[in-house]
Order: structure tokens, then C-alpha cells, then sequence
């Protein structure tokens, strides 16, 4: 007999907490209710825990891609909830491409330790050196490369299901997938070929060496995101927040000066109060200019913004409109 998961408590919010924000209105970025509820996050993360306990009950060997990033936190903050600390029934799984930010792999580690969940790290430059990924040049993003290094751990650890905080609203090719997105034999997205959600009812059925995505935050927005950050005080990244950065302008972008980055011939380098909406390979993300320094200053920033956050800083989405489809046709997240 399964023994029952525990019950979980959601406290309330405190009503002098957002006391600071504006009167709740249409134009109150929080959804604040009289009573000082936040009903519309309650309901997200409702959905969002029970999925977690979906592929807890449904799978044998699943694990949750982290990256250390903001959406993988809010899942690992709403897979805590559901389990407990120290009670997360599945690995936390990294892809490395050799190319991340340190602040971001070093908070990666430590959260991972609070929480004592088991962390895998792969990396993609071992899979340079067994050749099974081959850069066409050396400056080349190996962003898009994660896909082998991903099928190959999936192989390795046989996991059947992967849980991920991508979210319908970063991209197109992400709007089309399910909640729990199936995978083939050779790990791609066929997206004729997904199976019905209906009533919260999930078919889980799967053949040798076919696995799932499961996506529990897919309908969160990045407001929600950040609404939740600022509601449940999560610790994050420093590189979330502004802060002075040497970059350039290329293409639109501001892109960060690093050793992997340089200035090219003719661009101006110049120092400037930024922050990022997205954290992936430093070589193909670039921050935006901000003065917000706190996750409610966030939330009025991302109120008036009118770009995707990943159209808006990730130069790899913008080599074609279906740069994101492709990849995710050829194993990618």
C-alpha cells in the first residue's frame, strides 16, 4: 500500500507585506484580493504540485532539470512543498556546457545541497571528447548541443520522465507542447503525434526507450514567475538582479563582455546598469538595462515590457523563426 503523500499548506500572505504596492486594481501588478490572497499564484502552484505528483506516482526513474536558473527554482520551491525537504523522490539533472555563468553553477550547487537532493551534472564537453558532439567552429554556442549530452544521460540513467519550467509563454514552439510532452525512441518531439489532455487525465503509456517531457509551470507567464519570486522570497542568482556590466551593442542586443565574448573590431565597449531575464550559455545571452534590484521592482519592469524574454536576449532564438521547433525536433528541451 502507498503510503500517503502529506498534506500541503500553503500560508497566507501577509496583508502588510505588499503594503508599499499600489491599491489592488486592475493595475496591481500582485492580483492582491481584498483579504490580501493571491488566488491567481495559489492556483498556479496548486497545478504545478500536483503535476509533480503526477510523475511521482506515474514514472519509475524521473528527474528535474536544473539549471539554477529562476524557473528551474520556482519548481524546485513548488517540488519542496510537495514532497518536503529532503524528501524529493527524484535527481536533479544538469546539462554543463562549459560555458555557464559561475555565480549561476555555484548557487546551482548550493541550493541543491539545502534541499540534499541528489545532483547530476553532465557535461557537454565530455561529450566533445567522446566525439559525439563536434563544434563547426571553436567560438560556436554549444547551447544547441546540450540535445546529445540530455539524450545521453537519459540513456545512461535510463530516466523516463524529465520535468522542466519551460513555459508556453517564452516561445512559440513552446506554446504548442503539453503538459506532458511525449518523446520518441530517438528522443524527438513529433507534434502530431502528442497525446490528449483531458479532465487532468495524462496517458503515460510508453514504449521501450520512449521517455516524457513534463512541463509543471508551462502556464505560468514570466510575471507569474517573478510575482511568486517576489511572494515567497526565494533566493536567486545575484545575476538576476541590476547590476554595472561592461558590454556591447550587436544585432540590438547588449551582450556581455567575457573572455568567451570579446569586443569586436569597431564596437564600442561601455559600462551600464543591467540585469537578466534569462541565464543560459554566456555565449548566447545577453542582459537588458534595468535599474530593478529587488523581484518587485522586477514585476513592474515586466509589466510594461513588451518582448518575450527569450526574443528579447537570446541570440540563438534569433537565427530563424523556427530556430527553437528545430531543435526541439532533434532532442532539445
Amino acid at each position: 500500500m502507498n503510503t500517503p503523500l502529506p498534506a500541503v499548506h500553503t500560508p497566507p500572505a501577509s496583508a502588510t507585506q505588499y503594503a508599499h504596492l499600489p491599491p489592488a486594481n486592475a493595475r496591481n501588478p500582485l492580483h492582491m484580493s481584498p483579504a490580501g490572497a493571491l488566488s491567481h499564484l495559489d492556483a498556479l502552484e496548486e497545478e504545478t504540485i500536483f503535476l509533480l505528483r503526477e510523475v511521482a506516482a506515474s514514472f519509475e526513474r524521473p528527474a528535474l532539470l536544473f539549471s539554477g536558473g529562476k524557473d528551474s527554482l520556482v519548481l524546485l520551491a513548488c517540488a519542496e512543498k510537495a514532497f518536503g525537504r529532503g524528501r524529493i523522490p527524484f535527481p536533479l539533472l544538469m546539462i554543463d556546457t562549459g560555458h555557464n555563468f559561475p555565480e549561476v553553477t555555484a548557487f546551482r550547487d548550493q541550493r541543491a545541497a539545502e534541499l540534499q537532493a541528489n545532483l547530476i551534472v553532465r557535461s557537454v564537453e565530455d561529450s566533445m571528447a567522446r566525439g559525439t558532439v563536434r563544434l563547426s567552429r571553436p567560438d560556436e554556442s554549444r547551447n544547441a548541443h546540450q540535445s546529445v549530452t540530455l539524450l545521453e544521460a537519459i540513456e545512461e540513467f535510463r530516466f523516463d520522465a524529465l520535468i522542466g519550467g519551460a513555459r508556453r509563454d517564452e516561445e512559440k514552439a513552446r506554446a504548442k507542447e503539453r503538459l506532458f510532452s511525449h518523446r520518441d525512441s530517438f528522443g524527438q518531439w513529433q507534434p502530431r503525434q502528442q497525446r490528449p489532455e483531458l479532465w487532468t487525465l495524462f496517458n503515460t503509456r510508453l514504449q521501450p526507450g520512449e521517455h516524457f517531457r513534463v512541463f509543471p509551470i508551462s502556464n505560468w507567464t514570466e510575471l507569474d514567475v517573478w510575482q511568486y519570486i517576489a511572494r515567497e522570497q526565494l533566493a536567486l542568482p545575484s545575476l538576476y538582479y541590476a547590476h554595472p556590466r561592461e558590454v556591447v551593442e550587436r544585432r540590438g542586443l547588449l551582450v556581455p563582455v567575457t573572455p568567451l565574448t570579446p569586443p569586436r573590431e569597431g564596437e564600442q565597449v561601455q559600462t551600464l546598469n543591467v540585469r537578466f531575464r534569462t541565464l543560459g550559455d554566456i555565449t548566447c545571452t545577453c542582459p537588458v538595462e534595468s535599474d530593478a534590484a529587488t523581484a518587485h521592482d522586477i514585476v513592474r519592469e515586466t509589466l510594461s515590457s513588451d518582448t518575450s524574454e527569450r526574443g528579447a536576449t537570446r541570440m540563438d532564438d534569433q537565427t530563424s523563426d523556427a530556430s527553437m521547433e528545430k531543435r526541439k525536433l532533434e532532442g532539445y528541451f
